[in-house]
């Protein structure tokens, strides 16, 4: 059973309740259903794991973890999951998103508008973070849009996967063992 497999690498539950950036958490994180392996809890910590891998915020993992305390889902697969994103995958994985933040905004990727010019040219008589902000304008809004449509679709993704294979890991079980006994003599 599939579980085996996440029970092999998944943390102690009470060293994760007593982590220091999950103790906002309380008496939430002694919920059973957050450390459960079963199909549903596995399938919506895969859901929001995925969800907050692509958002680009610094405490993903604490997202992770709020959403699976909200959700039920297995909380150390979610905040595992957060981990896709990290600082060897990021520049392409945010790269994606920025072109499908553009794909759907249906504006041009990677063009500073004519408006902005004549700001960044103002600004760069003297630096300040006005230059970063002007700079980081026409990136963000596609950038944090891509971010949230993957995020669903991945969260969409994994969840439906998830249930498929766990149904066909079981269904393959049983097969095996009806096998079994109808091969054993009476």
């Amino acid at each position: 059973m599939p579980r085996r497999l996440f029970k092999r690498y998944m943390p102690n539950p009470q060293s994760i309740r007593e982590h220091k950036s999950l103790r906002f958490l309380g008496t939430l994180m002694h919920d059973p259903n957050l450390w459960h392996l079963n199909r549903h809890s596995v399938a919506r910590a895969m859901a929001v794991g995925l969800f907050a891998a692509f958002i680009p915020l610094p405490l993903q993992m604490l997202l992770a973890a709020s959403l699976a305390v909200m959700v039920r889902g297995n909380l150390p697969i979610a905040v595992g999951l957060v981990w896709l994103t990290n600082p060897i995958t990021m520049p392409p994985v945010f790269y994606c998103t920025y072109k499908v933040g553009t794909w759907v905004l249906q504006v041009p990727a990677g063009q500073i508008s004519e408006h902005v010019w004549p700001r960044v040219s103002r600004v760069l008589e003297e630096p300040s973070w006005d230059l970063i902000r002007v700079m980081w304008e026409p990136i963000l809004l596609p950038f944090l849009v891509g971010s949230v449509v993957c995020g669903i679709l991945a969260g969409i993704l994994g969840y439906v996967l998830t249930m498929l294979y766990w149904r066909w890991w079981v269904q393959r079980s049983w097969s095996k063992r009806q096998a079994a006994r109808q091969q054993r003599p009476e």
